[in-house]
């Protein structure tokens, strides 16, 4: 989800939020609303094998002296964990919320994740869990009470360490992806742009909703999706294996072919 700036060694990428389509303000504060908006940017960057270093926002609304003040402390805060930087944006009057965000990023001496980049006898692996963001918002829209799933829909889990690690340390072509729009839909982006067949195993996948629809294709977990040589595969032992490339193409589950479904915004 990122361009490369190969000259300059510079990944760009950039996501907007609208209210009553990412989120609601009928279950996410100010607060919560910028952590999430910044860190599904910064999830970008760092699934790229790149380093997060600078942003900027553009922020509309109706919106009180409140609502800005508190938003931007949440942006404060995953500045600060995140070591990135504010160097500009914009400030209007709307509607409805949109805030959009982008992200720059630092990729020298790091060797990049590109979905071409998949070979038949490859690995694939993932880091993170699948379906948990899909029913942390199932759970809010129900008023069912939960503090996992919750937890994890608002403020999703990114893997700065790990994305920095393979980047470094990987020596042969890799695929990675985050699993914003779904754990197929990753697999798909993967076997298209490489032309290869993924197997997976579905009792591999790491979850804990029980709603296998979940799990396949809910998205904003912002887990990790990674197409990777064995040599390399057994230099990162927290990554899971739940399949392998093979020649062909198409998406297989447990010897099924899956069905490609993902988040249509036009539809």
């Amino acid at each position: 989800d990122c361009a490369y700036l190969d000259e300059y060694k510079l990944a760009i990428s950039q996501d907007t939020l609208i209210e009553d389509v990412h989120f609601s303000q009928s279950y996410m504060t100010p607060c919560e609303i910028a952590q999430k908006a910044l860190l599904v940017n910064i999830s970008d960057v760092l699934a790229s094998g790149s380093e997060a270093k600078y942003f900027s926002i553009s922020l509309s609304g109706n919106l009180d002296e409140n609502f800005i003040q508190e938003f931007y402390q949440g942006l404060n805060e995953i500045s600060k964990e995140y070591n990135i930087k504010l160097i500009g944006g914009d400030l209007t009057k709307s509607s409805k919320i949109t805030i959009s965000i982008t992200i720059f990023g630092d990729y020298k001496n790091r060797n990049i994740s590109s979905r071409k980049n998949a070979k038949p006898n490859y690995i694939l692996a993932v880091l993170g869990e699948f379906g948990s963001s899909t029913q942390g918002l199932y759970n809010l829209q129900n008023n069912i009470k939960d503090n996992y799933f919750i937890k994890l829909h608002k403020k999703p889990v990114l893997y700065p360490d790990f994305c920095k690690k393979i980047a470094k340390n990987s020596v042969f072509p890799y695929a990675m992806m985050d699993s914003s729009d779904g754990l197929v839909d990753c697999l798909y982006q993967i076997s298209q742009k490489s032309n290869v067949k993924i197997k997976i195993d579905y009792s591999k996948i790491p979850h804990k909703t029980s709603d296998k629809n979940f799990v396949l294709y809910g998205g904003e977990d912002y887990s990790l999706v990674i197409a990777l040589h064995q040599k390399d595969f057994e230099k990162f032992p927290e990554l899971i294996q739940i399949g392998e490339i093979k020649e062909g193409e198409g998406i297989f589950l447990n010897n099924e072919k899956l069905e490609y479904k993902s988040y249509e915004h036009f539809n």
